[in-house]
């Protein structure tokens, strides 16, 4: 378990996910059935609405003391006091997001590419990300499948905490935890779930199972 990045179960929640649900009604029940840390991803709203959103979201994880991270834009974060920012490469640099702020907050950095594993970018992030693990819908501006044999291949280049983003659910998760991955990132296999508070215990099951091996 790495100190600064503690989690388990990480979920990436937005206003369009929900299946028609109250967002906010979903991630009272992810975390109830065992998400740790969560990320609000909503890159289309205006900043007002964002900060808007995003504020009524950390109301519901600072009743259970969760975290919230902000996908993207650090004025969101920095007007709602979230825990962290979560950026990809087509995003701020976590190089100039560090330089600005030091160390007021936790920056994940998605990686695309091997050899950005130990890049400036990675090397002052708290977190790194493989994404996509596997092919998903809802992130099509990538260009690698991780797999498994990617996910062992940035561990062994890496001792940041590695979250597993793309397609990740109860039937895989326990792979991925063993490949080498610290933690999972769960969009629609929560969310869209007929019951956010099953899928997320069921997943959180095979986490916990997949790191007693």
């Amino acid at each position: 378990m790495h100190s600064l990045f503690p989690f388990d179960l990480y979920l990436v929640l937005s206003s369009d996910g929900c299946a028609g649900r109250d967002f906010l009604q979903v991630a009272e029940q992810a975390i109830r059935g065992g998400v740790d840390v969560i990320q609000i991803r909503e890159k289309d709203l205006p900043f007002n609405e964002y900060v808007y959103r995003s504020l009524k979201l950390k109301s519901v994880t600072d009743r259970y003391n969760v975290p919230l991270i902000i996908n993207d834009d650090v004025e969101v974060m920095l007007a709602t006091n979230a825990y962290g920012i979560h950026v990809g490469n087509s995003d701020a640099s976590p190089i100039d997001i560090r330089k600005d702020h030091e160390d007021a907050f936790v920056i994940g950095y998605s990686i695309e590419h091997l050899d950005q594993v130990q890049s400036g970018k990675a090397l002052v992030s708290d977190y790194i990300a493989a994404s996509p693990v596997f092919n998903t819908g809802t992130k099509t501006n990538t260009i690698i499948e991780w797999g498994l044999d990617g996910v062992a291949a940035i561990r062994r280049l890496s001792d940041k905490p590695l979250v597993a983003i793309g397609s990740m659910n109860r039937s895989n998760a326990g792979d991925v935890i063993r490949a080498g991955a610290d933690c999972i990132s769960v969009v629609s296999a929560i969310c869209a779930s007929d019951d956010p508070w099953e899928a997320a215990l069921t997943i959180k099951k095979e986490i916990t199972h997949a790191k007693k091996i």
